[in-house]
């Protein structure tokens, strides 16, 4: 009984300081992932008010927090905008694992962590966070946009890759040998074949499964089958994004429509645990000593981040401000980068170094990031980009934007 009331207090105090940092956010302009973030840290592990009773919960609602903030992108695009944008953006899927990819990798060389450290740092530094993305192209009004689908196609196949990369480093931490490996990897390639497929073949009739007219089932129906779809991907070695990503994706018609406006509000909540969550698990004691590492890595990677979704908006032929909107919003790492640390970390093979590095890296990327993301919407980066385009012609025009 103690341990309830404990709970609730705890929870009900940080929810409501969460209502107020978001006001404050949007009274000075800014999003409010950084000051979710900070908030964690100040009532996490090491920081001012350490908070336990209520940690449990926030761990399972950050989990929720992300693959509903998935889901919801993909009720934005239909199955057939999913499989066209995914073939244009596959070369810059490849431009994105090489620019982002190798830093890591060449960096983890450097600290002298052998080609293990390398290969799981690369891990860290490759992934964009879509779950940070997702909040800050919600709260930026940019779902909507030419360049976000090129966004999105980037994500997707950066969790697609994951897909096969988590068995393949999970092997090769804790020593399998090269046949358990391939096991592993096969059992994600099919599982993520076979998510795909039903997704995209055969969704309507998903759709026709649920009732639009009723908007308890939908969304009880919807939310369940988001975690079913999300947990299985998850136990068989694949990113519970991708599948929560595909399951909005299968879903069209009147019941997507309903389905973004009853799930919007357990969005934001849940996306406000997660980046609380984070926060939560982050000792800052931890991060002064390899912070001016981590600091070098990111200013190198968020860069070739900008660099990848520049290129990618071009490509398919995006307008000078779509395409800095592009690479910008690409900065933030996030929960993939951790999980790859965590698993590293827990095995003792690679430095121990590497978990907090790791850490402070994620913090400056998602600190920084939503706040470069707002960079296109200032007049004076207006009128920069404006300078730039016109010794080549005349200002892209702002339908593709």
């Amino acid at each position: 009984m103690h341990h309830t009331t404990v709970l609730l207090i705890e929870t009900g105090a940080l929810l409501l300081a969460l209502g107020l940092l978001s006001r404050l956010s949007r009274r000075i302009g800014l999003s409010p992932i950084p000051l979710y973030l900070l908030a964690g840290l100040a009532f996490g592990h090491g920081g001012l008010v350490p908070l336990s009773a209520s940690e449990e919960f926030f761990e399972v609602g950050a989990e929720i927090g992300v693959i509903l903030l998935l889901v919801m992108l993909g009720l934005e695009y239909s199955a057939d905008e999913l499989v066209g944008n995914l073939r244009a953006a596959a070369p810059a899927g490849l431009i994105d694992g090489l620019l982002n990819a190798l830093p890591g990798a060449a960096f983890g060389l450097l600290l002298g962590w052998g080609w293990i450290g390398a290969i799981v740092l690369a891990g860290v530094t490759w992934v964009s966070s879509s779950g940070v993305i997702a909040k800050v192209l919600a709260d930026l009004g940019r779902v909507g946009n030419r360049e976000t689908p090129v966004i999105l196609s980037v994500l997707v196949i950066e969790d697609l890759a994951m897909a096969l990369y988590l068995p393949l480093v999970t092997a090769i931490l804790s020593g399998q040998s090269l046949l358990g490996g391939g096991i592993a990897l096969a059992v994600a390639v099919f599982t993520v074949v076979v998510v795909l497929v039903v997704a995209i073949r055969y969704g309507h009739f998903i759709s026709r499964m649920l009732s639009a007219r009723d908007p308890e089932a939908l969304l009880l129906g919807v939310l369940g089958l988001t975690l079913l779809v999300a947990g299985i991907a998850a136990g068989l070695q694949v990113s519970a994004a991708v599948g929560a990503f595909l399951v909005g994706i299968a879903l069209s018609g009147p019941v997507a429509h309903n389905a973004t406006e009853l799930l919007s509000p357990l969005r934001d909540l849940f996306a406000a645990v997660f980046f609380v969550f984070f926060g939560l698990n982050t000792d800052p004691r931890a991060i002064p000593p390899v912070l001016l590492p981590a600091l070098a890595l990111a200013v190198v990677t968020m860069a070739t981040k900008v660099l990848t979704g520049y290129v990618a908006a071009k490509r398919v032929g995006i307008g000078l401000p779509g395409r800095w909107r592009a690479g910008l919003a690409l900065a933030p790492r996030g929960e993939f980068s951790i999980v790859i640390a965590g698993l590293a970390v827990a095995t003792s093979v690679v430095n121990p170094q590497l978990g907090p590095l790791a850490t402070a890296y994620v913090l400056i990327t998602v600190v920084t990031g939503p706040m470069l993301a707002r960079l296109p919407d200032f007049a004076w980066f207006k009128r920069w980009l404006r300078r730039r385009a016109a010794p080549g012609g005349p200002a892209p025009a702002p339908a593709t934007e």
